[in-house]
């Protein structure tokens, strides 16, 4: 995630902020140009950049001000009214419970993030409307009874998010059950999207051989693979070959971990460089100081030599502060080959689509 400055007065701001708290200018986010501006609002509703591009004319998104769930803009020569983030968006929660106002806005705000994210990776990100049968789009879902929960998943394009992942007691008690190291409402919808590119990029791919050296043979019965995994504990030495226990369930859900963990290194990476972030690789080796500047290129060159102490350095600041690990996983050989690959698959489908 990149820094910004308010494009009126220099302030730094940041990516879910709706105004600037030096100026008190509005501010909203271009999906266009990946740039977050502070406006100004005429007489007619239309947003007016203040700084760069003060000729061009914006509307806010519907879910801007009526629903405050969403801090993106539109250009006024669009014929939607809402933003690129939120037409992703199927089914919002029932609105007629309070607490469920509050558990879409922070599943909007994440599935922002992912957008965005997407877009840095130059990913193809096809939608309903330009392919009804496997185009993205998301439902954010509440349980309706006790003895029927919604599960979180995904199948063929569509998204479902329980919506009590948006509520951190409710995920923490899930996550202690389940013994998870670490469980977000981001970590899950990186997870999700992963198996939406699974079938966007590998399915009937010509690297679906490869996938299957790396991550196992996909077409082993999930549901028998899904009922062995919670009856009985993984192999004792999982940790050589996989990012989590849940990723030794079946080849897809593998597939979808490491996606999910791609993601966590690359948004990190590009946070920390953009902060200007320069770390030593080990304690005490003052001189061999790692420079975050540049993109990824050899992916196993740069997750040894810059995300390993970036992550450890977290790690210890989280402890200093009385937290626990923000990255609480280790990276064996056999993970970062997969990595690996799907920093291929990115590279390819981002050329492709350029």
């Amino acid at each position: 995630m990149k820094t910004f400055a308010c494009t009126h007065c220099g302030q730094p701001v940041f990516f879910e902020n709706v105004y600037c708290e030096s100026c008190n200018s509005p501010l909203g986010f271009d999906p266009g140009d990946q740039t977050l501006r502070a406006f100004e609002i005429q007489p007619d509703g239309i947003w007016r950049p203040l700084g760069p591009d003060a000729d061009r004319r914006y509307r806010p998104c519907r879910n801007y001000h009526e629903a405050q769930v969403c801090n993106w803009m539109v250009r006024d020569s669009d014929d939607t009214v809402y933003c690129r983030s939120c037409r992703y968006t199927a089914v919002i929660p029932q609105l007629d419970r309070p607490e469920n106002r509050r558990y879409w806005f922070l599943l909007e705000s994440a599935k922002r993030r992912l957008i965005y994210a997407l877009d840095q990776l130059g990913l193809p990100i096809p939608g309903r409307d330009e392919d009804p049968q496997r185009g993205l789009a998301f439902r954010f879902l509440a349980d309706q009874r006790s003895d029927h929960r919604v599960v979180t998943g995904h199948d063929a394009g569509l998204i479902t998010v329980n919506i009590v992942e948006a509520d951190d007691a409710e995920r923490e008690a899930i996550r202690t059950r389940l013994n998870e190291p670490y469980r977000t409402l981001l970590g899950h919808f990186r997870h999700e999207i992963g198996h939406f590119y699974w079938e966007l990029l590998i399915a009937d791919g010509p690297r679906l051989d490869e996938f299957r050296a790396l991550f196992g043979d996909e077409r082993a019965d999930y549901q028998a693979a899904l009922n062995r995994y919670y009856q009985s504990p993984p192999p004792e030495d999982w940790s050589r070959s996989y990012i989590s226990a849940y990723a030794t369930m079946h080849p897809w859900e593998d597939w979808a971990e490491t996606w999910a963990h791609y993601m966590h290194i690359v948004d990190a990476l590009g946070t920390a460089r953009n902060w200007g972030v320069r770390i030593h690789r080990a304690a005490g080796r003052f001189d061999d100081w790692v420079d975050l500047e540049g993109d990824v290129g050899d992916f196993r060159t740069d997750i040894i030599r810059v995300w390993l102490p970036l992550s450890q350095f977290l790690n210890s600041m989280n402890r200093s502060l009385g937290q626990k690990d923000s990255y609480p996983f280790v990276i064996p050989d056999g993970v970062i080959q997969k990595l690996v690959f799907i920093h291929q698959v990115v590279q390819d489908a981002r050329e492709t689509a350029g």
